[in-house]
């Protein structure tokens, strides 16, 4: 493998942590490149079971560089937390194994303030944000009123540009919400507090990842969210705030003249999915908490309860296309064994036809889904370690998603653990 990206291709929530967390053993760099800790990774291993929301799933992984970029959203308050949290469980954190770039952008407290005051404005209209500040972060920093991680090396300077944002910020604050408003002093605090201690981590990351690319080394780039969260190509206006596609990925990495060689796209063996906004083959009732508790699905951020269904071909066939998926991973393929027969929405009924094609988003509240049934297993697969070993209805299920979505179906994850995952 060279330059590998592993991406989600529906909603998010796919297992794209536990894929990091298996697949690093092969390389030698791990990158995220966009969004900020407003998702889990979920990763189980051996030091225990992990909710990453910035660090990447490389980080259990001796030997290997751990590198947030200049895409991501830099929460200081929140990664220090993170960070302490792996430490207080026996995982090495340290400059060594984790590099942030001098050209991330941060993210402040206003931004958590801000996000949870449009939402409360919004109602019953609101997006489902998880009000962690990612939508004004990155409405700022397309506005360039935003801090660069490197500033915090130029103290002086940095006191000026404080002063200048909160000045501009608080008009903001104050005249659209009446909310509560922000002295420099208080700006400088939260920096000064936490920017002092991951000051040791900055590092002109475009620089290091251009002599590793030069010395061959192996790079992983880690997606948040998935396709259909894509700021761009997702279902507008429920997305989150950056391209969570493989095509951004060396931009967000710093490392814009790079390729991506691969692309691995995670796709769950059901459909999840956290937040507002339209979820066409979405179940409810008895069968959609059977499925919810069978799955554990609640958000890892969160808690919330995820919106669960049917595996969606026609979400999953877009959502391979937009990723330029050249291999897909399907993980919790276990999760079904309960069911006698499973559902699988196969099309969509739209304006009195069926399509096979993902609509526009403002016509996705008007489509249903088209459900037919396979044969389940009704075993436990848990233990199962080869593909020759599945049951034949199992296998005849993963076969049915690959001939319908167009890509080859390379791991089959039938657990969280490391090693409950079949590479065909």
């Amino acid at each position: 493998m060279a330059n590998t990206a592993i991406v989600g291709i529906n909603w998010g929530d796919e297992g794209k942590g536990r894929m990091v967390d298996l697949l690093t053993e092969r390389f030698d760099y791990v990158i995220r490149y966009q969004g900020g800790g407003n998702a889990g990774h979920t990763v189980v291993n051996a030091h225990g079971k992990f909710a990453l929301h910035l660090l990447p799933s490389g980080i259990f992984r001796k030997g290997v560089v751990n590198v947030l970029g200049n895409g991501v959203a830099l929460d200081l308050e929140n990664l220090w937390t993170e960070i302490e949290a792996l430490r207080a469980a026996g995982v090495s954190v340290t400059p060594e194994n984790l590099k942030l770039s001098t050209r991330a952008s941060l993210l402040l407290p206003w931004h958590r303030a801000l996000d949870a005051l449009e939402e409360a404005r919004l109602g019953d209209r609101q997006y489902g944000s998880t009000k962690q500040g990612i939508a004004p972060f990155y409405s700022d920093k397309y506005q360039k009123k935003t801090i660069l991680a490197g500033e915090l090396l130029y103290p002086e300077l940095l006191e000026a540009h404080v002063r200048e944002l909160t000045e501009w910020k608080n008009l903001v604050l104050k005249g659209v919400y009446g909310a509560k408003t922000y002295t420099p002093d208080e700006v400088m605090d939260n920096l000064r507090c936490y920017g002092e201690r991951l000051k040791p981590f900055l590092c002109d990351t475009t620089a290091l990842l251009w002599e590793a690319e030069q010395a061959h080394k192996r790079i992983l780039f880690e997606a948040q969210l998935g396709a259909l969260r894509d700021l761009d190509y997702g279902i507008v206006p429920y997305t989150t705030s950056s391209n969570a596609i493989a095509a951004y990925a060396p931009v967000g990495a710093g490392m814009p003249w790079a390729r991506v060689d691969e692309v691995i796209g995670v796709v769950k063996a059901y459909s999840t999915c956290v937040g507002e906004g339209p979820f066409v083959c979405e179940q409810f009732g008895a069968e959609a908490d059977a499925l919810r508790e069978a799955g554990a699905e609640y958000g890892a951020k969160t808690g919330r309860p995820r919106r669960v269904g049917p595996i969606d071909l026609v979400a999953t066939r877009y959502g391979v296309r937009m990723q330029g998926a050249t291999a897909l991973a399907l993980t919790k393929l276990d999760v079904l064994s309960y069911l006698d027969r499973i559902p699988v929405c196969t099309q969509y009924a739209l304006g009195g036809a069926v399509t096979d094609d993902f609509p526009f988003p403002a016509a996705l509240a008007a489509a249903e889904p088209v459900i037919t049934y396979v044969d389940g297993w009704h075993c436990d697969i848990s233990g199962v370690r080869s593909w020759d070993a599945l049951p034949d209805a199992a296998k005849a299920y993963v076969e049915l998603i690959e001939r319908s979505v167009g890509c080859r179906i390379a791991y089959v994850s039938v657990g969280a653990a490391r090693e409950a995952c079949i590479v065909r």
